[in-house]
C-alpha cells in the first residue's frame, strides 16, 4: 500500500479516517470541548465532561495496549521529546480556553459546525489557521522566540508512565494499561454518564480515532523510507497547512493533519445530513463577529505556545500521558471559565 500510494498520501489516509470518526462524534455525539465546560459550571451537567474524560482513559489505554502487543512506541512521537515549558503551557493554555470562549467553539468543533452549514466558523477556522502560521513561522514567531525561548529536548521520555516506570523498574506498557482503565473507571463511576448510552459510545469512538492514528502513523515511520512523525490529531498548525495546501497543492504533498482536517469537516457534513440538521448560517452581528474573529486569533497563537489544542493536548498527548497534557489542559479549561464568566455573568458586579 505505501509503494502503490506513496507515504505521504496513505498518511492522509489515516488522518482523513480519524477525522471522519471526530467529525461525526461532534455532530451525532455532541462531543465537544467548550459544550462540555459549559455544562458543567452553567447547565449543572457533568456527562460531556466525563464523555471527555472516557475518551481520554479509552485512549490511553488504546495507546499503552498497543505498546505491549508491539505495534506502537510512544517515544516516538515529539509529544514526550519537546522541550516542555511549563510557563508556556499555562500561557498558551489559558489563552487558547480565553479565545474558544470568544470563538463559541474550539477548532475542532468550528470545523465541525462548519460541516454544518455555519458560515461564521468558516471565518473562525480561517483566522485561527493564519494566527497558528503567523505563530510558528510568521511575523508573531520572532516574539514567541524571546517570550518562550525554546530549550533544549530531554534525552528520556517526558511522560508519568516513563517516569513511573524508569524509577521503579516496572512495565511502561503495563502502567498505562492500568492509568487508561483508571481513567475509563473514574468516568463511570457516579455522574449521569452512565446512564447515555450514546454519550458512552460516541466516547469511545473519540478515544479510538486517537488510537488508530498512533498506530497507522507508526506502521508508517516502520515500513515507510521517509522518515515521517509519529503524529496524531490537533486543529491549530494543520489548519493553516491546509489552508496554505489548498493555495500550493502543486508544490506540496498530502499529510496526515491535512487528511485529518478534511476528515472532520466531511464527518460533520455527514452527520449533520443524517441529524437532519445541516442549514446555511451567517453573522450578522458586527460584534460577534468581531469577538470571534478576536478568540480565532487567540487560539492560533496559543495552540502554537502551548504545543497544542483542547485535542493536541487534552486528547492527543494525553493518550501518551505526556507531562505537558494536564496542565495545558487545565490551562484551557481555566481560560475557557474565565471567558464564559465574562460572556454570560460580565465581570462587573449587579448593582
Amino acid at each position: 500500500m505505501l509503494d502503490t500510494l506513496g507515504e505521504t498520501n496513505v498518511m492522509a489516509v489515516i488522518g482523513l479516517f480519524g477525522g471522519l470518526l471526530l467529525g461525526l462524534a461532534a455532530r451525532l455525539g455532541r462531543f465537544c470541548t467548550l459544550g462540555a465546560i459549559e455544562d458543567w459550571l452553567y447547565g449543572g451537567s457533568d456527562t460531556r465532561l466525563r464523555m471527555w474524560a472516557l475518551a481520554i482513559g479509552v485512549a490511553i489505554l488504546g495507546s499503552f495496549g498497543l505498546m505491549a502487543v508491539g505495534l506502537f512506541d510512544p517515544a516516538r512521537s515529539f509529544y514526550l521529546f519537546v522541550a516542555w515549558s511549563p510557563a508556556a503551557s499555562i500561557a498558551g493554555g489559558l489563552m487558547f480556553g480565553y479565545g474558544m470562549a470568544m470563538a463559541g467553539n474550539c477548532g475542532y468543533g468550528a470545523l465541525a459546525r462548519l460541516g454544518g452549514g455555519d458560515l461564521r466558523s468558516f471565518v473562525i477556522v480561517v483566522v485561527m489557521g493564519l494566527a497558528a502560521y503567523a505563530t510558528i513561522s510568521g511575523p508573531l514567531a520572532w516574539l514567541r522566540i524571546v517570550i518562550f525561548p525554546p530549550a533544549s529536548a530531554g534525552s528520556t521520555p517526558a511522560g508519568l508512565a516513563h517516569l513511573i516506570g524508569d524509577t521503579f523498574g516496572l512495565s511502561v506498557a503495563a502502567i498505562g494499561i492500568v492509568i487508561g482503565l483508571t481513567v475509563i473507571t473514574l468516568s463511570l463511576v457516579g455522574g449521569t454518564l452512565r446512564q447515555d448510552r450514546r454519550a458512552i459510545g460516541w466516547g469511545i469512538v473519540v478515544g479510538l480515532a486517537v488510537v488508530s492514528s498512533w498506530a497507522g502513523t507508526y506502521y508508517v515511520d516502520q515500513n515507510g523510507f521517509g522518515g515521517l512523525a509519529v503524529v496524531s490529531h490537533t486543529f491549530a498548525a494543520p489548519v493553516g497547512e491546509t489552508i496554505l495546501y489548498g493555495m500550493t497543492a502543486t508544490g506540496q504533498h498530502l499529510s496526515f493533519g491535512i487528511g485529518s482536517v478534511a476528515g472532520v469537516w466531511i464527518g460533520a457534513f455527514l452527520g449533520s445530513l443524517i441529524k437532519g440538521h445541516f442549514r446555511w448560517e451567517a453573522c450578522e452581528d458586527p460584534r460577534e463577529l468581531r469577538r470571534q474573529i478576536l478568540g480565532a486569533a487567540l487560539m492560533g497563537v496559543g495552540a502554537v505556545v502551548a504545543i497544542g489544542c483542547s485535542i493536541g493536548q487534552g486528547l492527543s498527548a494525553f493518550s501518551l500521558l505526556a507531562f505537558s497534557a494536564p496542565l495545558t489542559f487545565a490551562a484551557i479549561f481555566a481560560g475557557a471559565a474565565l471567558g464564559l464568566r465574562q460572556l454570560i455573568e460580565g465581570f462587573l458586579p449587579a448593582e
